[in-house]
């Protein structure tokens, strides 16, 4: 058992010293021995067996990034159902009531968004190809 503090904290510097080892002998050796090919396929950005078109730098919607943050939103939830499923049997009723309070929470904002239109991609199109018309008129 250690008994000092150089003691305990001792395998944890060994363990991160070995990672490093490990991590930087595995960048080197595939610098020293892997083959440079450069041509214009291999330096071309990948887009899933695509041809890239357009430019990087498009603009993208508000709505990407709304859907973005629920996303977020909905992973935050799920992290907060585990801790509460572990203690669910030592809280009983408290913390069914506070679980339904912030899962009845976490649907309001779910049906504002919703009724906000965040979630239908297809209003913008639509609205497109009306401009679209009217110009062409």
């Amino acid at each position: 058992m250690p008994t000092t503090y150089a003691e305990t904290w001792f395998p944890v510097l060994i363990q991160i010293l070995i990672a490093i080892a490990v991590a930087g002998g595995m960048i080197g050796a595939s610098a020293i021995l892997g083959r440079r090919m450069r041509d214009p396929v291999k330096m071309s950005p990948y887009e899933s067996g695509m041809t890239p078109v357009g430019n990087a730098r498009e603009r993208f919607s508000v709505k990407f990034y709304l859907v973005g943050m629920v996303f977020i939103l909905f992973d935050i939830e799920a992290i907060f159902l585990y801790p509460w499923a572990v203690v669910y049997r030592q809280l009983r009723l408290f913390a069914f009531v506070e679980m339904l309070l912030f899962i009845v929470l976490v649907l309001c904002g779910f049906f504002y968004i919703w009724k906000k239109g965040v979630l239908d991609w297809s209003i913008d199109e639509r609205r497109d190809e009306a401009r679209e018309k009217r110009r062409a008129a």
